[in-house]
């Protein structure tokens, strides 16, 4: 064989052990590590900060750096009572970050919008076959049979939620470039999302316009951005009822033009009563029930009018059983009632032109997260959300 030909198959074989040994590197030039810290749920409220390998990036998949992840309640729910049975398992998925690697095959987003290195995105459900959830289905149905990053099983993969210094999004995900949102805001979206599918599902009733009355029950995160949502779409006329004073404050920043502290009055006729004061002397034309409680969900009817509507978006997880009437709180009333759960794929994309425009409106959305921890201290994180101690409690990576 030819000397120079010995020479160029040496030097090939040499580039291509050289490739395979050095790191990857992102646009800006830094370095991809070769292994990740992954927060994993290893026990009843019991995390550990784990050190797992960076799985090889195929055609298809995209390694983000995270850059943040809110703390949901299903998160707290899992890391007090496991009831999904998910131990172990990496949590987290109000997530983002930033694009570090990603398959040739990867183009663009779940929208279409072009992908590329250094790009801030966010993920919404990986649907695996499921052909009756696409982005532009006119029967909307929501993603709640798919699986999510931050609640699935743990794998090979292990880097399989947002609490962690790096997420392996595989093939077939949904993700949304989203690097015209600053990190709160894209902390925020998920949370956000809920909510302006909840307002879609109660528009279907044909009963919420620009000048109802309308009751939200429950103000931590979800009932604040239902407050958020309805004030970004006209509607004026909004009080919010709670127990805590800082919050029913911070419901008026929102937009609730009136609150009610449910520990002001005795009994469920007296905060009726309140409510209806509160709305100038009327029952309102549509309530929406954020709370979680079953005692809360009994209540609800007393405020609302005839012939109004009820949305109830609380119940995340099986929280037991409320009583009603059926013959005061709904027969008779005509009550027009819907449930709520989660997000399709188009009020997921819909809901970053919300978190604009409620910005734009002067809305301080990024201030529902009152607490930010490093990943280190994720355990701190989860009992000062169980704590109640502020509103969005989010994981920052710096």
């Amino acid at each position: 064989m030819e000397q120079n030909k010995i020479e160029e198959i040496v030097k090939k074989v040499l580039g291509e052990l050289g490739a395979k040994s050095a790191p990857a590197t992102s646009a800006a030039g830094k370095s991809v590590p070769k292994t990740a810290h992954v927060a994993m749920l290893t026990g009843i409220e019991k995390m550990e900060v784990k050190e797992f390998p960076i799985p090889e990036v195929g055609d298809d998949d995209i390694l983000v750096k995270v850059e943040g992840c809110g703390i949901c309640g299903t998160d707290a729910h899992e890391y007090r009572k496991d009831p999904f049975g998910l131990i172990p398992v990496a949590l987290g998925h109000e997530g983002t970050g930033e694009i570090v690697k990603m398959g040739k095959n990867v183009k663009a987003d779940s929208a279409g919008k072009p992908l590329k290195i250094g790009d801030k995105v966010v993920t919404c459900m990986i649907f695996k076959d499921n052909p009756d959830i696409t982005m532009f289905d006119l029967n909307k149905q929501n993603v709640g049979g798919a699986d999510v990053y931050g609640l699935l099983p743990d794998d090979n993969y292990h880097l399989n939620g947002w609490f962690s210094d790096y997420i392996f999004i595989r093939g077939g995900s949904t993700v949304f470039n989203v690097s015209d949102l600053d990190l709160y805001s894209r902390v925020l979206i998920e949370p956000c999302a809920v909510l302006v599918h909840a307002v879609e599902r109660a528009k279907t009733t044909g009963i919420l316009r620009f000048n109802s009355r309308v009751v939200v029950q429950g103000c931590g995160p979800i009932g604040l951005i239902c407050i958020a949502v309805l004030r970004t779409l006209g509607i004026e006329n909004i009080v919010a009822v709670d127990g805590e004073e800082k919050r029913l404050a911070f419901a008026k920043e929102m937009g609730a033009g009136k609150t009610v502290n449910f520990k002001e009055h005795k009994g469920i006729d007296a905060l009726a009563g309140a409510v209806k004061d509160a709305l100038g002397g009327y029952l309102a034309d549509f309530a929406f029930q954020c709370t979680g409680s079953p005692a809360a969900h009994s209540n609800i009817y007393k405020f609302i009018r005839n012939g109004g509507g009820l949305c109830e978006l609380g119940f995340f997880i099986n929280g037991g059983d409320a009583t009603i009437n059926p013959h005061f709180d709904l027969c008779s009333k005509e009550i027009t009632l819907v449930g709520s759960w989660v997000y399709t794929l188009r009020d997921y994309a819909t809901t970053f032109d919300f978190i604009k425009r409620a910005k734009a409106i002067g809305l301080p959305i990024n201030k529902l997260i009152t607490h930010a921890f490093p990943l280190e201290e994720i355990d701190e994180a989860f009992k000062t959300n169980i704590r109640m101690e502020g509103l969005k409690i989010a994981v920052i990576n710096k």
